[in-house]
């Protein structure tokens, strides 16, 4: 019998929970906090942990880009579940979770006039984000009118025709991990694990009197 799989998605207001084996949902919890994703985490895990029992044997997180305080709460989480569990943990972009399609794109909100685009093909971010001015994402939007596109944000970025807001889903995100082969696994497993990053972090000082 192959092992269960623990998924934490974390990267949007909605916090999701997963456990899969063999195709076959266990668990699936969902709760709503836009800032306090610890306070409200540790419930649905203990249920999800339940589920799981003693064949949990792989833990992925939702990387990003989203939250930047959600996914590291789910890192956190995942890192002190792994170590009393002893089993791996990895992660993901939770862009590649928004749809069950294999080939469609990605857009949102990069802040500061800025927005991505990135296309995921196979459950993988193909490249790098590419950051684009409103002018910029007009007209990358009009090369690729007809195609599928979605966006975690709440809404389409400039109000875009057909493009489809949606949440990242944890069991999507299980899904993936479980078609990894497991020297994929061991290899993501060996590596620091990182938010996903739009940009670099925008600082401010405070101002001079």
């Amino acid at each position: 019998m192959s092992h269960a799989i623990l998924a934490i998605e974390l990267s949007t207001p909605t916090g999701k929970l997963a456990v899969v084996q063999e195709g076959k949902v266990l668990h699936e919890s969902a709760f709503t906090s836009n800032r306090s994703h610890n306070s409200m985490l540790y419930t649905p895990l203990a249920q999800a942990l339940e589920a799981a029992g003693g064949a949990l044997g792989l833990i992925v997180v939702g990387s990003g880009p989203g939250s930047y305080t959600g996914v590291r709460i789910s890192i956190a989480a995942a890192h002190g579940v792994a170590l009393s569990r002893n089993v791996p943990v990895i992660g993901l972009p939770s862009l590649c979770a928004l749809s069950e399609l294999t080939d469609y794109h990605v857009t949102g909100d990069a802040r500061r006039g800025k927005f991505y685009t990135i296309r995921v093909i196979q459950g993988s971010l193909q490249g790098e984000l590419e950051l684009h001015d409103e002018a910029g994402l007009r007209e990358w939007h009009a090369r690729h009118a007809g195609e599928p596109c979605f966006t975690s944000d709440a809404a389409a970025p400039l109000s875009l025709p057909g493009v489809v807001a949606a949440q990242p889903s944890a069991v999507l995100l299980a899904h993936l991990a479980a078609k990894l082969a497991p020297e994929v696994i061991a290899a993501l497993a060996g590596h620091s694990l990182e938010p996903v990053y739009i940009t670099e972090a925008f600082i401010t000082t405070k101002k001079k009197k």
